[in-house]
């Protein structure tokens, strides 16, 4: 045959492939699978995000006001309260944003002022502050409120950002609307002496436990402390107001 023979082909990358014994014992090569692609790289901005999860919010406030409430302000952190919700520490920022954020939101009054008031003014007015402890008290020791309540008093004791939020809460939100409707005299004074009064007692009875005020029954510390926040918000004031 005429002709010239074919020239060299051109080199090839071969590579070793792993071996494989068949069934019948013969060693035989595995074919080459080809060139792997790698797994495409997370895209950023997405770590802890559970879409769809509609308690996920929910999950991280009620852990907020568990770990505010055993902790403090100071001694919460996000990442113990995302730990405890079962969440990534980016999704309480997605929803909350900064810790005072968060900590606003889980101090947020499970009962609201507005639906108390037209009830307690309604009332006998010579006992209304007698009536105003009560309420605090009955609601402050409802299980369901426990947690809210108690993430207040430990972070008041424990940072000035929490117990100033604190403060502006009882007095816009509870006290100053009292005082207002009541058209008495030095308001603001009546209202920040009133909310002086229930934090100082919630802190002796229920965090600092003081004995025989801790386990004394509901009517017994409204009937005695009932008479004070009376005077502040309907009393004589001296010199600076009137009744």
């Amino acid at each position: 045959m005429s002709g010239s023979s074919p020239g060299p082909a051109p080199a090839r990358d071969v590579r070793p492939t792993p071996a494989t014994t068949s069934a019948n014992g013969r060693t035989d090569a595995t074919p080459d699978a080809g060139p792997t692609t790698a797994p495409p790289a997370r895209r950023p901005g997405h770590t802890g995000r559970r879409p769809g999860d509609s308690g996920a919010r929910e999950a991280i406030l009620a852990a907020a006001r568990l770990e505010f409430g055993e902790a403090g302000y100071d001694g919460a952190t996000i990442r113990g309260i995302a730990a405890a919700a079962g969440v990534d520490p980016a999704l309480v920022h997605h929803y909350f944003g900064a810790k005072d954020q968060l900590f606003e939101s889980a101090i947020e009054l499970p009962v609201s002022p507005a639906t108390l008031l037209p009830a307690l003014l309604s009332a006998d007015r010579a006992s209304l502050g007698e009536q105003i402890v009560r309420r605090f008290l009955t609601v402050w020791e409802d299980p369901a409120n426990w947690p809210v309540f108690m993430a207040m008093l430990r972070s008041v004791i424990s940072n000035e950002q929490a117990a100033e939020l604190v403060r502006r809460l009882l007095v816009k939100d509870v006290f100053g609307p009292i005082a207002t409707a009541l058209g008495v005299r030095d308001a603001e004074l009546r209202a920040t002496l009133a909310g002086s009064q229930i934090i100082g007692l919630a802190l002796m009875r229920y965090v600092g436990r003081v004995e025989p005020l801790a386990s004394a029954d509901v009517e017994t510390v409204a009937a005695a402390v009932g008479p004070t926040l009376q005077r502040y918000l309907l009393g004589d004031m001296g010199p600076t107001g009137a009744a």
